[in-house]
């Protein structure tokens, strides 16, 4: 969305690399985990790694009328760890507008109610009491008849039902009459995982998801002339599609070029769907953490299509799904192709993972397994930067499966990083400053603590800072310090390690070390681990005999790039450039030599991604 004990001597990480051996500081509950060999200190899953998954059936009925959802969702569940369980935690999510339940924003009153109906709920096909439940709002934890031991597998069957909220869109929710994004419809198995057990974190609208991988089948019924967008893969294309709709549609999952699916002459004619009075949809995705869908009456849908696998001519869709009045929405298709090109070829590097990803006009700026909810934008420049933003998210959290509710940088530093070089990709010369400068003039306050701190306990400006711009801060740096092809090959070493997976901070940590074949810790420790601030200032240039050297000063602890602007008495400049690692040995200064026989008359400190606490110091001039 765009929005301490130390490691025991046991576990050290990489000592004998090159680089300093230093240990990062490591909770003691993450340190179990290397204990039982569920984690190991190379940063890849240890011998004894697990976690569950599950497959759902659900089969769900919208009324866009009433808003009301209802439907049964069928789970098979498997418990692959080496515990047995005596309890299930479900989530509910909707409950998030049920009265007294905790949350970060104020709802408006018709929106606030009963929450999640439990009509009826079944273990193994034995018949539980509802009446007996006891929600906690988003959780609902139920004792097992019998205690599911480990291997085991159980079958779960849910009745529910609760209404869309229809304004206090948040994340979900009707957009307007005749268009929905109905996300986190139904009840769900929490993660029970080798850190906490189950997650019981309460969702309060601000912090975000953790979700096992798993199958997901879908039936959507909803009335006739109403289409449905959803994660995975339409499979009835032709039930619920009239006969032209369906030959464009796969035309357009082999062009290169736009295809408009419906148009506005489309629209009029009504003529898009099977005329029953209700149409059941059908979707499937395998290997994702949620399931989400959208629906509308009135949108165009213009799609594309393009080769994310060089090797094996693999190909994703994509969509740009509409009200025809926001006329901000008729790039996003190109600039949502652009965005899976970048990350299939330039960065991450990765061939996108997905059959589609699918761009809903809706009224948030929030990411889901192949979908997205985008409100409309005044500019351009914010259509380029949201949309890559939220696609970008494909990879973090949902390719790699990050718990975003304690971890938030583990994927939105992420997104944000993506967004700075990809909307450079897109709009040439472009330098998106998301977040930069907010943090600029936020360090060293009361509220600029670590980024490891727990998504958790922060909230406002720390929740910002932390989880957007200071992460992807970091990441950059890493980035410039390595160079393209080692920051790609330790990239993709955690991507191997933990796709499909749940990594934690160390996971990450260790996989980068592992994969650059340098210990970075160094970095990792003052950027991500310490209190302090980013803050330079040329304190010097002096003449020597082949030019000049320029002294520059870190009068704060946190590492950044040194840039700098030099201009000569003839009006020419050059720029110098020095990454992190001038700052590893822990020195205060640094000299940047600068061989010229012109005089020098102006020295300038800073460039776009190199925020600075205080600027006054950043200009040398010859008097």
């Amino acid at each position: 969305m765009k929005l301490p004990s130390t490691l025991l001597a046991g576990l050290t990480l990489l000592l004998a690399l090159p680089g300093r051996s230093q240990l990062l500081p490591v909770p003691l509950n993450l340190q179990a985990t290397y204990a039982k060999g569920t984690r190991s200190a190379t940063g890849a899953p240890g011998p004894k790694y697990w976690q569950n998954s599950a497959e759902y059936d659900i089969n769900v009925s919208f009324d866009p009328a009433t808003r009301r959802v209802a439907g049964t969702v069928d789970v098979v569940y498997q418990n692959a760890s080496p515990d047995s369980l005596r309890q299930l935690q479900f989530k509910l999510y909707p409950n998030l507008y049920q009265k007294g339940a905790p949350r970060v924003n104020p709802m408006s009153a018709e929106d606030i109610g009963e929450g999640v109906q439990i009509e009826a709920l079944s273990f193994n096909g034995q018949a539980q009491d509802v009446a007996k439940l006891r929600i906690q709002a988003t959780n609902l934890p139920v004792k097992l008849p019998k205690a599911l031991g480990s291997g085991g597998s159980l079958k779960v069957r849910v009745a529910y039902s609760y209404l869309l909220n229809k304004g206090s869109h948040m994340r979900t929710g009707e957009i307007e009459p005749g268009a929905a994004f109905v996300a986190y419809f139904f009840p769900r198995i929490a993660v029970y995982d080798d850190i906490d057990g189950w997650n019981t974190a309460d969702y309060n609208g601000s912090q975000e998801f953790y979700n096992d991988f798993c199958t997901f089948r879908a039936a959507i019924t909803v009335p006739r002339n109403f289409v449905v967008w959803a994660t995975g893969d339409l499979k009835n294309a032709s039930q619920v599609l009239a006969p032209k709709y369906v030959q464009r549609l796969q035309q357009a999952e082999q062009q290169d070029g736009i295809t408009p699916i419906i148009s506005e002459a489309d629209l009029k004619r009504k003529d898009i769907t099977v005329a029953n009075a209700q149409n059941t949809w059908r979707f499937e995705a395998k290997d994702v953490t949620d399931f989400v869908f959208a629906t509308a009456d009135h949108y165009v849908w213009q799609a594309s299509s393009l080769v994310v696998d060089a090797a094996t001519k693999r190909r994703t869709r994509v969509d740009a799904v509409y009200n025809p009045k926001h006329k901000d929405f008729e790039e996003v298709v190109q600039f949502t192709r652009q965005t899976v090109e970048a990350m299939s070829y330039t960065f991450p590097k990765w061939p996108f993972p997905y059959s589609h990803e699918t761009v809903f006009d809706g009224l948030d700026q929030m990411e889901y397994p192949m979908m997205v909810n985008d409100n409309p934008v005044d500019t351009r420049d914010d259509a380029i930067t949201l949309t890559d933003h939220e696609v970008f998210h494909t990879m973090f959290p949902f390719y790699m499966g990050t718990n975003e509710t304690k971890y938030g940088w583990m994927d939105e530093g992420w997104a944000t990083i993506g967004e700075w070089i990809i909307s450079g990709i897109i709009k040439p010369g472009f330098e998106d400053e998301y977040g930069v400068e907010p943090y600029a003039r936020g360090s060293a306050q009361e509220f600029d603590v670590p980024i490891t701190t727990l998504s958790t306990l922060q909230n406002g400006t720390a929740f910002f800072l932390n989880s957007y711009p200071k992460p992807a801060l970091g990441y950059l740096y890493v980035k410039d310090l390595l160079g393209e092809e080692l920051f790609t090959k330790a990239l993709h070493t955690y991507i191997r390690n933990w796709h499909g997976k749940h990594p934690m901070p160390y996971d990450f940590f260790n996989s980068m070390n592992t994969g650059a074949g340098q210990n970075l810790n160094w970095f990792w420790q003052r950027w991500f681990f310490d209190d302090g601030y980013p803050d330079l200032a040329v304190s010097n240039v002096s003449k020597t005999s082949s030019g000049y050297d320029i002294l520059v000063t870190a009068k704060g602890t946190k590492p950044v790039p040194v840039d700098l602007t030099v201009t000569f008495a003839d009006g020419k400049t050059e720029k110098l450039h020095r990454t992190v690692a001038v700052w590893q040995a822990g020195n205060t200064t640094v000299t940047v030599p600068v061989s010229t026989k012109q005089a020098v008359k102006r020295v300038e400190l800073g460039s776009t991604y190199v925020p600075d606490k205080h600027k006054a110091d950043n200009v040398w001039m010859r008097k």
